[in-house]
């Protein structure tokens, strides 16, 4: 089943062009990594996506859904992380898990139970009080993500997830993304850790505003022979011409 499809999606902003006729497709449970250096039109492109903006050119669907005239229908079978802001500080933790139930329209017979079963799968139950502004910033990300999937959406778009926090605490990071894709959420991420890029199923590198490279991280690899991701991206970013988002 695919879950993402895109062909030829073009975002211009008067004579300027930050997506250029990209085209890809993501499956089902596909963990797909959207990589490319600042200026490559990557969050254009996310917000094309997440039917936050109209494409100038080009077709899509997401979740089934078009994005030109179902952009609301996407939006109620997406969920979304960023890493500047994905939860609301000054609540507790059992706050914004009930609170974002209610934004995805959980039933509220559900909501208890379900925030209950969360809290104690992340091992929160003795911070369930605790302001969210006093967590560990890995325990915070570790919140957000299960927020934005808390409504088992179709696919789940991670917009640098895992920035500031150090490696260990990026690994357990990424089981909740594994167990998540194993349940058949689509993940759609951003990262600029390269290591990170070798988790993903496939991954795609932008360069001004196109897509040059789209293959598994060992196909990539091979390709352009190199012994890491972070070889490929630097191949390819030493190209890019522009140099802001």
């Amino acid at each position: 089943m695919t879950v993402i499809t895109a062909e030829n999606l073009t975002k211009r902003f008067g004579d300027f062009t930050a997506v250029n006729h990209i085209s890809f497709s993501i499956k089902r449970g596909e963990i797909f990594g959207f990589l490319g250096a600042n200026g490559a039109g990557k969050t254009s492109a996310m917000r094309m996506l997440c039917g936050l903006s109209i494409p100038t050119e080009g077709t899509g669907h997401v979740a089934g859904f078009d994005i030109y005239s179902q952009t609301e229908q996407i939006k109620k079978n997406i969920g979304y992380m960023s890493q500047r802001f994905s939860l609301y500080e000054d609540l507790t933790v059992k706050e914004n898990i009930r609170l974002f139930a209610g934004i995805y329209g959980i039933k509220s017979r559900e909501i208890a139970s379900r925030t209950d079963a969360l809290l104690q799968k992340l091992g929160f139950m003795s911070e369930r009080n605790t302001l969210v502004q006093r967590l560990p910033l890995g325990w915070k990300q570790k919140l957000s993500f299960s927020v934005a999937i808390f409504h088992e959406p179709k696919l789940v778009f991670l917009d640098e997830p895992t920035g500031g926090v150090d490696p260990a605490t990026r690994r357990q990071f990424w089981e909740l993304i594994y167990d998540a894709a194993e349940r058949g959420i689509t993940v759609f991420v951003t990262t600029h850790y390269m290591d990170e890029a070798e988790y993903c199923n496939r991954v795609s590198i932008m360069v001004d505003g196109r897509i040059e490279a789209l293959d598994s991280p060992r196909n990539l690899r091979e390709q352009f022979h190199s012994n890491s991701m972070d070889g490929v991206f630097q191949t390819l970013a030493r190209a890019a011409v522009r140099k802001g988002d």
